[in-house]
C-alpha cells in the first residue's frame, strides 16, 4: 500500500515545537481491511512517546506495517519492521522459553528450589534460596526485589561489563517483597538468577544457550542476544533516544550507551518487530515447547492477578479473547509484542524510553486496535 504523508515532528538543536511532518505508511502483503483506526492509535502513541513509532501486525492471511514520526531525528526516515532495536524486558520471554525447554528435557524442575542449582547464591536479608522455586522466579512471585540497573553502573568490571552474581547481590540487599509464592513483584533480579541457572545446567553462557535453544531453531535471523562487551546495534538499526516532552515541545538526545550485561537475560536481546511477531506466535502455538510446557507457560495464579504466566503477560482484548506477550523498556526504546492462538499478532515500538510517564496505556490501546480492528 502506498505511503501517505502528513506533518512529522523534527528537532533541530535542543528544543523545538512538535509541528512538522508525520509519516504513515504500510508495507508487506497486507490482508484486506482498513487500518485507519490503528493509524490513529499509532499517532496517539507516538505523540506521547519518541521521535518515531511503528507497528507490525497481521494474521494468517498476511502482514502489514505502519510508521509515524521518524526513526532518526532531523530526518524523515520511517520506523520499519525489519530494523533492529533493543527489546528490553521482552527478553524475559526468550529466557523463560529456554528454561522451559530445559524443563521439557528434564534438566530443570520448575518446582525445585533455586538452591538445587545455585546453592548459597540466594540467601541473607530474609531471602532463602532453599524455599524459592524456579517457577516463582519465572512468574515474579519469589519476593526477590529488582536491582536498580542505572544505580548499579558503578559495579562494572574493569572491562565495563557486569557479572550477574554482582547484580543479584544488589537485589538481595533489599528486604523481600513478600514470602515466596504470596505476592507478585516484578523483578529483573529473578531473570538474572534464571540466567545463572541456565548457565549452570547447560555449561554455556546464557546468551549462547538462548541463541542455540530458541533463536536459531526458529530462524530468527534478525534477533541476537549480545555477549558481554558487545554494545553494537546491527544495521539497519533504529537509534534510541533519551528525552522529555512538555506539551508541544520536546528534547531528544542519544540514549545511554551501556553494556548489554547490565540487563543480561532480563533485558539484553536485540530484535525487530517482524522477528518478535514470529517468536511470540511460535511460542504461543507450541512450536517451541511441548504441549504440557506450553500450558505451564500460560498458567496464571490468583497471586499474579490472573495476568502473568511464566515470562509472558496475558492481555484481554476489546473484541473478546486474549493475547499473550510482553513489553520492554531500556534506555532508548519502549516496545511490546502480543499474539493470539488464532494467528493474529502485533508488535509495536518507539525509539525513546521515558523514566516517567511511559505511554503504557497508549501502546495497549494500539495493540488492541491492531488485533481487533478487522476482527469484531
Amino acid at each position: 500500500m502506498k505511503h501517505t504523508r502528513q506533518r512529522f515532528a523534527a528537532v533541530i538543536g535542543a528544543v523545538a515545537a512538535a509541528a512538522a511532518l508525520l509519516t504513515a505508511g504500510t508495507a508487506q502483503a497486507a490482508p484486506a481491511g482498513d487500518h485507519s483506526a490503528t493509524l490513529a492509535a499509532l499517532k496517539t502513541f507516538q505523540a506521547a512517546a519518541g521521535p518515531g513509532a511503528g507497528i507490525f501486525a497481521g494474521d494468517t492471511t498476511g502482514s502489514w506495517q505502519l510508521s509515524v514520526g521518524t526513526s532518526t531525528i532531523n530526518t524523515s526516515k520511517p520506523v520499519l519492521a525489519d530494523q533492529y532495536f533493543r527489546i528490553g524486558s521482552q527478553s524475559k520471554s526468550f529466557t523463560a522459553a529456554t528454561v522451559l525447554a530445559l524443563a521439557d528435557e528434564g534438566k530443570v524442575a520448575l518446582d525445585a528450589s533455586v538452591a538445587t542449582y545455585l546453592p548459597g547464591v540466594v540467601n541473607g536479608n530474609g531471602h532463602d534460596g532453599t524455599v524459592i522455586t524456579v517457577r516463582q522466579l519465572l512468574q515474579h512471585t519469589s519476593g526477590i526485589p529488582s536491582y536498580d540497573p542505572l544505580g548499579s553502573l558503578a559495579l562494572a568490571e574493569p572491562d565495563g561489563s557486569f557479572k550477574a552474581a554482582t547484580l543479584v547481590r544488589e537485589g538481595l540487599k533489599r528486604p523481600p517483597a513478600g514470602a515466596p509464592g504470596t505476592v507478585f513483584s516484578y523483578s529483573n533480579t529473578n531473570y538474572l538468577i534464571l540466567g545463572m541457572i541456565v548457565e549452570e545446567v547447560t555449561g554455556l553462557p546464557v546468551h549462547e544457550a538462548v541463541t542455540r535453544r530458541v533463536i536459531q531453531p526458529l530462524g530468527l535471523t534478525r534477533t541476537l542476544f549480545p555477549a558481554p562487551g558487545d554494545r553494537a546495534l546491527p544495521a539497519p538499526g533504529i537509534p534510541g533516544y533519551h528525552g522529555a516532552r512538555l506539551g508541544p515541545f520536546f528534547f531528544w538526545s542519544p540514549a545511554l550507551d551501556y553494556d548489554p550485561s547490565l540487563f543480561g537475560p532480563a533485558g539484553a536481546v536485540i530484535s525487530t518487530e517482524q522477528d518478535l511477531a514470529t517468536f511470540y506466535r511460535a511460542l504461543l502455538n507450541g512450536q517451541v515447547l511441548s504441549p504440557a510446557m506450553t500450558a505451564e507457560l500460560l498458567a496464571t495464579t490468583p497471586v499474579t492477578s490472573d495476568a502473568y504466566g511464566l515470562g509472558v503477560f496475558r492481555m484481554a482484548l476489546s473484541c473478546g479473547g486474549e493475547a499473550w506477550g510482553h513489553n520492554g523498556g531500556v534506555p532508548g526504546y519502549f516496545s511490546q509484542t502480543v499474539a493470539t492462538k488464532d494467528g493474529r499478532y502485533a508488535s509495536a515500538m518507539t525509539n525513546v524510553h521515558f523514566t516517567n510517564n511511559t505511554p503504557v496505556q497508549q501502546i495497549f490501546t494500539l495493540l488492541d486496535t491492531a488485533l481487533c480492528e478487522n476482527h469484531r
